[in-house]
């Protein structure tokens, strides 16, 4: 079995402990979750006991309905909060329709409301999120380090190129396109205000 493979089972497995764990946490069904992100109530259980590999999409409705950012997914529920995350512990998971590579940089540490996650976007690769507006307010900056990106906020698009940053605030639908014969390459920060 190729090392490749078997990441992909281990992220598989961490996805299906932390949306079980997130879902029993909140007393949550898997009826109400179901009903409350809008994925069936058979791909749910099929996340869960780690026989789907979801899309982006699907994950970013998951996190939505259970309250928390997408990255918060990919995450080990640490038994101790820790200021570092060595490289090689950083998780990486592939989304199966776009190709894109998401690696989680920050930290697991439910103290700090800043996280960051790099992402490697293929030529030609395209995503759309139906984000809605969330209980908590989610400022998310993009920063593009190489190749270039379109990103449509609600109705705004914006070109991106290397060294641009964006910012917005996460409560409309949102949509990633490379347009271009070359990967790129961005960093997302997103930091989170508690409800008021």
């Amino acid at each position: 079995m190729d090392i490749e493979r078997l990441a992909r089972m281990d992220i598989n497995a961490r996805i299906a402990s932390r949306v079980r764990f997130l879902r029993q946490q909140r007393g949550l069904s898997l009826d109400a979750l179901a009903a409350r992100c809008d994925v069936s109530r058979s791909m749910i259980s099929l996340i869960e006991r780690g026989q789907s590999n979801a899309t982006a999409v699907v994950l970013e409705k998951l996190a939505a309905g259970l309250g928390v950012l997408l990255l918060a997914l990919f995450e080990e529920a640490p038994a101790a909060v820790a200021p570092l995350m060595r490289r090689a512990e950083q998780p990486e998971w592939r989304d199966p329709q776009s190709g894109y590579l998401r690696r989680n940089i920050s930290p697991p540490n439910p103290q700090t409301p800043i996280r960051i996650v790099e992402v490697e976007f293929p030529a030609g690769a395209q995503v759309t999120y139906e984000t809605a507006a969330r209980d908590a307010r989610v400022h998310q900056q993009i920063w593009v380090l190489e190749g270039g990106i379109d990103i449509t906020v609600g109705t705004s698009r914006y070109a991106l190129e290397p060294g641009d940053c964006l910012a917005f605030q996460l409560d409309c639908p949102t949509a990633f396109h490379n347009p271009h014969r070359k990967a790129a390459r961005y960093a997302v920060v997103t930091s989170t205000e508690p409800a008021q």
